[in-house]
């Protein structure tokens, strides 16, 4: 509402300009320079002399001009005052909002840079409803993290008091997405010596910085061009299996997904085998692997493996049934 008043406001003052010009170009006999110049110190009530001797229907005009053009550019400058105020206001209140967001914040990741990777893993986890803060400080990404009304920071990723705001000791995970793997690099350092026990998601731009990155803390390193170039190569050599993979691990027209979850302390499926279970039978989910708490994984688990506290489960199944299926675990 206010940007078309706005509008129609400039607008009326174009039409004030234009009706002194006329007027002072056809009763006063002025040049066209000479009728905008008058029209213009009128309007700005400036008080410079008049350029000749104004008849008495030049003077009725100079009247009206003064009186539209004050009553009009007021408005205008009031209502350019008042949108300048009240957007500053909601600037300052929406950041200390979003500020409260995030201290209130419990078991949330923090993504550090919203470039095309970032921006991917935002829209992947919003899409999920997982909590998480961006801490991003090029101007151009903080206006495209606002218009998704993302939590956010304006700081430099590197710094203790960005990780710190970010809510770091009680998040779940950090994921560094920075374009330079010496930022990243430094990212991890300072994470880990914040919370030596936070998991930490790095990416490598080059694969010979990845020795470097684990060494630094990261619990897992993903480079994005190698991951491509071999998922590229797969296509060509089996691209019927890469078809599978998309189906089960990205949400499909089909409603399957694969997905993972922990068998946890209070479970009744605790000392149970698969059969025992039931989980195919139940929720028709297929058991592709179990994660044992050693950190052994295994693949296509035989019937009479055994759930223990602990234990990742890898399934595939519908989404709706993994839903239930997690309640029980």
């Amino acid at each position: 509402m206010d940007d078309r008043n706005l509008r129609h406001s400039v607008l009326m003052l174009v039409g004030i300009l234009a009706l002194g010009t006329c007027g002072y170009y056809l009763f006063e006999r002025m040049s066209f320079f000479e009728a905008l110049y008058m029209t213009i110190i009128t309007v700005s009530t400036v008080g410079f002399s008049e350029i000749k001797p104004l008849t008495p229907v030049g003077r009725a005009l100079t009247i009206v001009i003064i009186v539209l053009g004050i009553s009009v550019g007021a408005y205008t400058i009031g209502m350019l005052v008042r949108m300048l105020i009240e957007g500053e206001f909601r600037k300052i209140f929406g950041r200390k909002k979003m500020e409260r967001q995030i201290v209130d914040l419990r078991n949330h990741y923090i993504v550090c840079g919203f470039g095309r990777i970032g921006h991917i893993i935002c829209d992947e986890l919003h899409a999920d409803n997982i909590d998480f803060v961006v801490i991003e400080q090029d101007l151009a990404a903080l206006e495209q993290i606002e218009a998704k009304k993302y939590l956010s920071l304006g700081m430099d990723a590197t710094s203790e008091e960005a990780l710190i705001k970010a809510g770091i000791m009680k998040a779940r995970g950090l994921v560094t997405a920075v374009r330079s793997d010496a930022n990243n690099l430094f990212i991890t350092l300072t994470a880990k010596s914040l919370r030596p026990d936070i998991f930490v998601l790095s990416r490598a731009s080059e694969e010979k910085n990845e020795s470097k990155l684990l060494k630094a803390g990261a619990t897992r390193v993903v480079s994005p061009y190698l991951i491509g170039g071999r998922r590229m190569a797969q296509v060509l050599k089996r691209p019927t299996v890469v078809d599978f993979i998309d189906i089960a691990t990205i949400d499909s027209h089909l409603g399957l997904i694969m997905e993972e979850a922990r068998v946890g302390a209070n479970s009744g499926l605790i000392g149970k085998n698969l059969i025992d279970s039931n989980l195919r039978k139940d929720y028709g989910v297929i058991i592709v692997a179990i994660k044992k708490t050693s950190g052994d994984m295994i693949f296509n688990p035989i019937p009479s493996e055994r759930l223990e506290t602990g234990d990742v489960i890898v399934v595939i199944g519908k989404k709706d049934d993994m839903k239930r299926m997690r309640d029980i675990l």
